[in-house]
């Protein structure tokens, strides 16, 4: 699930306007700290660019080349500024929820179907082995995780459908802090799978 083509996938819709709130934050995150993912974001752009040109039945607007220099100043704006930042504000000012010792989250304050959320997990901590009934997508700000299918650092995505299990772990000499959105419920397994199910389900009454 976390080849290129699912991650360009995501580029491609965001680059189309075809996101929501939560993942127009996460994917615009992704391309200001990837430089590859931002070149491939920029080929798409000139493709559905050239799309709507070539489109008869849609008359673009008359601009002035004024209007044009402050479109791409405001666009510059965007891509210096961080968009984790510019919308949660200062992540040291932040009032995280203990999820459990070592292991903090934040939910953002959003108008969309998918949760968009801060994670922190501090130095070798882990989360148990786990899958979701829809996509989980996660975005490492800072530090690094590894599971069962590789590492992740600092700009990395990793997307998991309903079929990935696994059981990230922090990097133990940073932990690590990332963006993530879930699009259902997570699925626990082993020992405590059930315990912790329950909880979850117990937990979305109160969302």
């Amino acid at each position: 699930m976390n080849g290129t083509l699912v991650k360009n996938q995501l580029i491609f819709d965001f680059a189309s306007g075809a996101l929501g709130p939560a993942k127009s934050i996460f994917a615009s995150t992704y391309l200001q700290l990837n430089s590859n993912a931002s070149k491939t974001a920029g080929i798409f752009e000139n493709i559905l660019g050239q799309n709507l040109f070539e489109n008869e039945n849609i008359q673009p607007k008359h601009l002035k080349y004024v209007d044009c220099i402050n479109k791409e100043n405001d666009k510059k704006n965007v891509i210096v500024n961080n968009p984790v930042t510019g919308f949660f504000g200062d992540l040291k000012e932040l009032n995280w929820k203990q999820v459990y010792k070592g292991f903090k989250e934040y939910t953002a304050s959003i108008d969309d179907k998918d949760e968009l959320k801060l994670i922190k997990m501090d130095p070798g901590i882990s989360v148990p082995l786990h899958s979701h009934d829809g996509k989980e997508y996660i975005l490492v700000l800072e530090g690094s995780f590894c599971d069962e299918y590789g590492e992740y650092s600092k700009g990395d995505i990793q997307i998991n459908d309903q079929k990935i299990k696994h059981t990230p772990i922090a990097s133990r000499d940073r932990g690590c802090v990332c963006l993530s959105i879930t699009e259902k419920d997570v699925i626990f397994f082993g020992k405590y799978g059930s315990v912790l199910n329950l909880f979850t389900f117990i937990k979305s009454f109160f969302k």
